[in-house]
């Protein structure tokens, strides 16, 4: 990394949304291009916590103007790396004769949050999963500072003008409705179930747990951080007798011309009936159905049957990005 004596490293808390505007609009044309994801919302939400100086994280400062942030959030002894963005230096090759490029900005953000977080007792886990870096873009400082890293994947479809929606052929006892609030709680459990000894609950400890999982659920379906929920969209398959799920497909609006599956997952003990497939299908169609022509979901490039799935129903891989995890008691 070169020397970047002319930026400064700032506390996040010491700064107002308006000073990081340009850096956040740069941001937002970047998610714009490589997801088709309208980044508005993220960063509204983003600009109200920054605003009331609450924000943990950093500022890097070049001449007087911010240049790139890094962010993380806490949950119990858990924190979560929300983001790392930054723009090339505009004035240092001036100055100094070295231009400061994007990812020397970003690493340098990134060693300061990383000892704050790996010196902060009460952390016993760091998360991550940076969505718009392609993957490996800062896989080494990851790997040294002691994360495991995972490859995840971005696979879209194009839905064209019409998508048949699915035959509909349920086990005996199970029911198709769309998302109801009342699905909220059974859905944490069957998420818990589904993710027993999964690859993504080793990314993601929210999967693990029902009280985990319901923390998952509610970031997706009460706040805009990962598009705007779709009801309609979203729907599952429960048991009619006792209400507990045996699959579920949540959706959500991503930009007025895509949407994304934020979950897709089946009880093991309903596994191998073609439950995902369908509502897969089902989703893709009733996207179609509001005229939008993309659809896009992530997933780890570890779990191949559900990337074989996705591949057989169109969706074509199209940017990968890492998942991170850093642990104590893998480190000490």
């Amino acid at each position: 990394m070169a020397s970047n004596n002319s930026i400064e490293i700032l506390d996040l808390r010491h700064f107002t949304a308006p000073v990081l505007r340009p850096v956040l609009g740069a941001e937002g044309e970047l998610w714009r291009q490589r997801l088709h994801w309208d980044y508005q919302n993220s960063a509204r939400l983003l600009m109200q916590y920054l605003d009331s100086h609450m924000l943990p994280g950093y500022a890097a400062v070049e001449a007087g103007q911010v240049a790139g942030y890094a962010f993380c959030v806490y949950e119990d002894t858990k924190a979560v790396i929300g983001d790392v963005f930054a723009l090339s230096s505009p004035s240092a090759n001036e100055v100094s004769g070295h231009e400061f490029l994007r990812d020397e900005i970003e690493e340098t953000l990134l060693l300061h949050l990383f000892e704050l977080l790996v010196n902060s007792p009460q952390v016993e886990r760091v998360e991550s999963q940076l969505l718009v870096h392609p993957s490996g873009f800062h896989e080494d400082i990851f790997r040294r500072t002691g994360f495991q890293v995972y490859r995840r994947l971005f696979m879209a479809r194009q839905l064209g003008v019409f998508v048949a929606a699915p035959s509909v052929d349920l086990p005996a006892g199970l029911e198709l409705h769309p998302w109801r609030d009342d699905d909220l709680l059974p859905a944490a459990r069957l998420i818990a179930a589904a993710y027993q000894h999964h690859p993504d609950s080793v990314i993601n400890d929210q999967y693990r747990s029902i009280y985990g999982a319901q923390r998952f659920l509610n970031n997706i379906v009460r706040y805009a951080g990962c598009g705007t929920f779709s009801p309609v969209i979203s729907h599952v398959v429960a048991d009619r007798a006792s209400g507990e799920l045996a699959a579920l497909v949540l959706a959500s609006r991503v930009s007025p011309e895509s949407g994304h599956i934020t979950q897709l997952c089946v009880h093991p003990g309903f596994r191998r009936r073609g439950l995902a497939r369908m509502l897969l299908s089902l989703a893709a169609s009733c996207f179609a159905r509001q005229g939008i022509p993309e659809v896009s979901l992530t997933v780890t490039e570890a779990n191949t049957p559900a990337i074989d799935l996705y591949r057989a129903e169109g969706f074509d891989s199209a940017h990968a990005f890492d998942a991170t995890v850093w642990e104590r008691s893998r480190t000490v």
